[in-house]
């Protein structure tokens, strides 16, 4: 199958941190379609020799296990292709359209690593020039908008110019191994599913937590923050995903009809919930792995008067039959403690406990995203070795890592979407309705947030935050998974 894929900055950050990589491990694997031509796009003034000498220069840069060798680089390098473009001017469109059109290939794919302001005038381009065929695909990165009206007016604009099912909304998280063996846990077995609801399950925590801080992007995070920038696409996607009912089939509508149900069914907010349930702080100088940090408001490009928050924990409900009364927690934040993100299902304790147990003990299924992907299951076991009249129980972990278990055929987050991008499968990517649903949910937090003068929360650097999370959580008896 032949395609061409447009890099829209194609000369950036993400195009040679995420992208290149994952297209060359597709290309390694033997999994990207030898018919394929990738184009960069930007405004630097390359031939496609410079092109290929920048993006191999960078390829050296990336983790280890996944630079290419010499040799490698060549055979892949010979997909590369660039064209200078400033994405403001029709005649550039056109450039690309007589480029694109002196071969037909079975696909044209359109990918938007671009700023998100970009976004709808980009489209309007591609359609103006003609770019627009039955076979064109185009992927746009989050975030997508920045409230409820702002991504109905993008998701407007999209579809005069492409069909829904031509628009493909990435979500990376929902490419991770862990994500997918997720739903294979839940619908490929029946070990789980007949205990995964109210009856069995105490509460379920999703964290992602990272040891970063703003970096370089200190202008963009201040105009977006962690509620848009995790909370209302990554975190709400993991939670549909542990929240839906079994789809009638492994169909991308069928799938996504249950993720909207869900989204549909959380609690809406109250006065009370918004000052009881959602917490947010931002990050003062600390210490990270034993470096010293500078505080937010230090950080470039963030402005010293800002009250954009870099952590959010929040507690929320799915009002179905299924989830009655069950607590969601997610929290996210930069300048953590440490890089890592679960999925915490707690299981509510035996009715009649016989054994002495640990303090809060119980079962528990982790699904691990991130640094590591995996899943592991805790029970509670004896000891051979106990000779006590009256015996207890400690825990005791099944541990199954995708790194060790699979090693050589994992596939990364951004090779499987890229390669479902060009196969045409819809699955993995957010629909519209989805979208504006997440925002929907999240205005009135934003709306609470602006109307509240005591602003976020401090916490030092290399914390978990502030301390008012696990109060939020210890109120109903529960703690998050790195305090158990």
């Amino acid at each position: 199958m032949s395609f061409d894929l447009v890099l829209f900055g194609g000369t950036g950050d993400l195009a040679w941190r995420k992208l290149m990589p994952a297209l060359f491990q597709a290309f390694r694997h033997g999994t990207l379609p030898p018919g394929g031509r990738i184009i960069g796009v930007a405004r630097d003034d390359l031939s496609d020799a410079q092109y290929r000498e920048l993006m191999a220069e960078r390829a050296g840069r990336v983790e280890l296990a996944k630079r290419p060798t010499a040799e490698e680089f060549t055979q892949f390098g010979a997909m590369l292709h660039y064209l200078r473009m400033d994405l403001s001017q029709p005649a550039d469109y056109a450039r690309l359209a007589a480029l694109v059109s002196e071969r037909h290939a079975d696909s044209l794919v359109m990918y938007l690593a671009t700023a998100p302001a970009l976004f709808t005038s980009v489209a309007e381009q591609i359609g103006a020039a003609g770019l627009n065929g039955p076979t064109t695909r185009i992927v746009l990165e989050k975030p997508l908008g920045h409230d409820l009206q702002s991504n109905r007016t993008i998701n407007a604009l999209l579809r005069t110019v492409l069909k829904e099912d031509q628009i493909f909304r990435i979500d990376h998280y929902l490419g991770k191994p862990s994500v997918q063996n997720l739903f294979a846990l839940r619908f490929g077995n029946s070990l789980f599913e007949p205990l995964w609801r109210r009856e069995t399950i105490a509460n379920i925590q999703i964290t992602i937590a990272e040891d970063l801080g703003v970096e370089t992007r200190g202008a963009f995070y201040d105009q977006t923050g962690a509620l848009r920038d995790m909370v209302q696409n990554h975190a709400l996607q993991l939670l549909c995903a542990i929240g839906m009912e079994p789809p009638i089939n492994a169909s991308a509508s069928a799938i996504r009809d249950e993720k909207l149900k869900v989204l549909q069914s959380l609690k809406p907010w109250t006065p009370e919930t918004l000052a009881h349930h959602v917490v947010r702080g931002r990050y003062t100088a600390g210490t990270v792995n034993g470096r010293a940090v500078p505080g937010y408001l230090e950080e470039a490009g963030v402005a010293p008067t800002s009250t954009t928050e870099t952590f959010v924990a929040l507690r929320t409900e799915i009002a179905n039959w299924r989830w009655a009364g069950v607590p969601f927690y997610i929290r996210t934040g930069k300048r953590l403690a440490g890089r890592d993100a679960h999925i915490a299902i707690n299981f509510r304790p035996v009715p009649h406990p016989i054994f002495r147990t640990p303090s809060g003990a119980t079962n528990r299924l982790v699904i691990n995203l991130q640094p590591k992907d995996g899943l592991e299951l805790q029970l509670l076991s004896q000891s051979a070795s106990q000779h006590q009249a009256e015996p207890a129980l400690s825990q005791v972990s099944l541990d199954l890592d995708f790194d060790q278990r699979f090693g050589a055929e994992r596939v990364g987050a951004y090779e499987r979407l890229l390669l479902d991008v060009i196969a045409g499968r819809l699955n993995l990517f957010v629909r519209s309705d989805e979208q504006e649903e997440a925002w929907r949910w999240v205005e009135p937090i934003l709306q609470h947030w602006r109307n509240d003068p005591t602003g976020p929360r401090p916490y030092a650097a290399g914390s978990w935050g502030p301390s008012a999370a696990s109060a939020m959580i210890a109120r109903e008896g529960h703690c998050w998974s790195e305090e158990v």
